[in-house]
C-alpha cells in the first residue's frame, strides 16, 4: 500500500523547518531528510525513522517496525508530538555521519 499525499503533507507540517526537512518520493512512498541526511521515512502511512542511539533514547518504549518487506527495522515516530519531533530529527541527523 502506498503512502497518501495528505498523510505526507501532514507529516511535514508537524516536522517544520522546511529549510531543514525534505523529502524525496520512492516507489509509493516517501524518503525523508533532515539536513540532507536520510532520518527515516513514511511507509504505508506510518512516519518510521532510523534506530539511532538518539532515537533509541528518545523512543524508549517504541516497537521496531518492518517498512517493507527486506527492509532494516525502524521505530515510529508518534506525529501528533511537535515537542518530540522537533528534538528527534536533529538528534538522529547528528548520530549519522556526514555527506561526503
Amino acid at each position: 500500500m502506498a503512502s497518501s499525499k495528505e498523510y505526507l503533507g501532514f507529516v511535514l507540517g508537524q516536522l517544520g523547518d522546511p529549510e531543514r526537512v525534505s523529502y524525496r518520493p520512492m516507489m509509493g512512498e516517501y524518503v525523508i531528510y533532515y539536513d540532507g541526511k536520510v532520518v527515516g521515512g513514511i511507509y504505508d502511512d506510518r512516519f518510521l525513522v532510523k534506530p539511532t542511539k538518539s532515537a533509541k533514547a528518545l523512543l524508549p518504549d517504541a516497537p521496531y517496525e518492518i517498512p517493507y518487506e527486506g527492509a532494516k527495522e525502524m521505530l515510529p515516530a508518534d506525529v501528533d508530538d511537535r515537542e518530540l519531533l522537533a528534538a528527534l530529527l536533529p538528534a538522529i541527523a547528528d548520530d549519522l555521519p556526514r555527506k561526503k
